[in-house]
């Protein structure tokens, strides 16, 4: 199986910044692309930023010119840079990951991570 951890997440002032990782170990022969998720209390769960195991990067409108996703892929790990991060940021942010376990199997599976509080205070 493959395990998603993330860390990273906390309390932070608006106007302030946090990084937030995502290690992925187990079984894994590569990872295509990777990407963060948020869901504030009350709403869906929505896509923040994807990247490609190329390095391809697609934003929500919202997060824009603020965070920031890359990808280590030697070492198999995620991050999100969020800057000038606003009360309405705040919400459980989790990252996935779309894993093909072994060579001989091309078949993909995706993982996701047990989530991580990112709170903006006012």
């Amino acid at each position: 199986q493959v395990q998603l951890v993330e860390s990273g997440g906390g309390l932070v002032q608006g106007g302030g910044s946090l990084r937030l990782s995502c290690a992925a170990s187990g079984s894994i022969f590569s990872i295509n692309t990777m990407g963060w998720y948020r869901q504030a209390p009350g709403k869906q769960r929505e896509l923040v930023a994807t990247i490609t195991s190329g390095g391809s990067t697609n934003y929500d409108d919202s997060v824009k010119g603020r965070f920031t996703i890359a990808r280590d892929n030697a070492k198999n790990t995620l991050y999100l840079s969020m800057n000038s991060l606003k009360p309405e940021d705040t919400a459980v942010y989790y990252c996935n990951a779309d894993v093909q376990r072994n060579g001989r199997d091309h078949s993909i599976y995706r993982y996701w991570g047990q989530g991580t509080q990112v709170t903006v205070s006012s």
